[in-house]
């Protein structure tokens, strides 16, 4: 069986940055093991897979629907096509704070004697915020060694399932400006550390909206080996009981697949040693032409 996949790298204009994610077009259909794993063999942290719903259908047909709607496990994920981009719409998590002697030692195991200004924690997404003391810079962060090897074993109570490392942004400069830059680890699910994660950005632009007072920012992940910029934009909902939401995007390259495929063929073991890509992956997406705005 020869089965064409893509490899998407999404919130970036380059390739190897950003966000990767991998897309395997089905002619029929495959048993959930096979499945499991294909995404094994490619090691990212999401795999989709793609299926005709009828044999008379075409990948290459184009999406015309301005909103696409995602049945995920933390509920339905929303990305809509604007004049100027792609927004994904999610929500917005709060932070509470947190005493550092009480994450100390999950602090200093995976930090060592790294200046601290504040730590928080999001009980919805079990996700621990360490914001480092702002005398540091974005090199700093860039080059920090982060041990993640013993974290599960420091911190075993259920409570923590990620730990996200950020920090002040800087004016522009040599460099563009940003509002934060963050970094993210989950060695409790199996990723020591995860490129652009979407559950952190719900803690991290929450937390920084308060901090800076803006509704609008801008924020670097993942920035020592797939920096990623994205754009936040915080609001409130009627419809959601006033819930606060958080729209995020990236950087056009990143939202349009049929430009960012890196057309790697992997081997897929028992399936065929010799995976071919044969198609071009288009989408919705395609019709974005512009960088996107929140």
């Amino acid at each position: 069986m020869k089965l064409p996949i893509f490899i998407a790298d999404a919130f970036t204009a380059r390739a190897f940055r950003g966000n990767p994610a991998a897309v395997c077009l089905l002619e029929d259909k495959l048993d959930e093991d096979v499945h499991q794993k294909i995404a094994k063999e490619m090691n990212l942290s999401e795999t989709a897979f793609i299926r005709k719903l009828h044999p008379t259908d075409n990948f290459t047909q184009k999406n015309m629907n301005s909103t696409l709607t995602f049945v995920t496990l933390s509920g339905e994920l929303k990305a809509r096509r604007a004049e100027d981009g792609i927004i994904l719409d999610l929500p917005l998590y709060p932070t509470q704070p947190k005493e550092f002697h009480e994450v100390k030692n999950l602090i200093k195991s995976a930090i060592g004697d790294t200046l601290v200004q504040d730590v928080c924690y999001s009980p919805d997404t079990q996700n621990l915020l360490v914001r480092l003391s702002d005398s540091y810079d974005r090199s700093f962060l860039e080059t920090l060694k982060v041990n993640t090897a013993n974290l599960t074993q420091v911190e075993n109570t259920g409570k923590v399932k990620g730990l996200i490392l950020t920090l002040k942004g800087e004016p522009a400069g040599q460099t563009q400006a940003f509002d934060f830059y963050s970094r993210y680890f989950a060695p409790w699910v199996g990723v020591a550390e995860d490129p652009v994660t979407g559950s952190a950005h719900t803690v991290l632009s929450s937390y920084w909206s308060q901090q800076l007072g803006k509704k609008n920012m801008h924020g670097l992940s993942q920035i020592t080996f797939r920096p990623s910029p994205l754009r936040m934009s915080t609001a409130f909902r009627k419809r959601d009981c006033g819930q606060q939401r958080l729209h995020c995007s990236g950087l056009r390259a990143g939202l349009r697949p049929h430009r960012l495929e890196r057309c790697l063929p992997r081997s897929l073991g028992v399936w065929d040693p010799d995976v071919e890509v044969a198609r071009r992956l288009t989408s919705f997406l395609d019709e974005s032409d512009s960088s996107p705005q929140c």
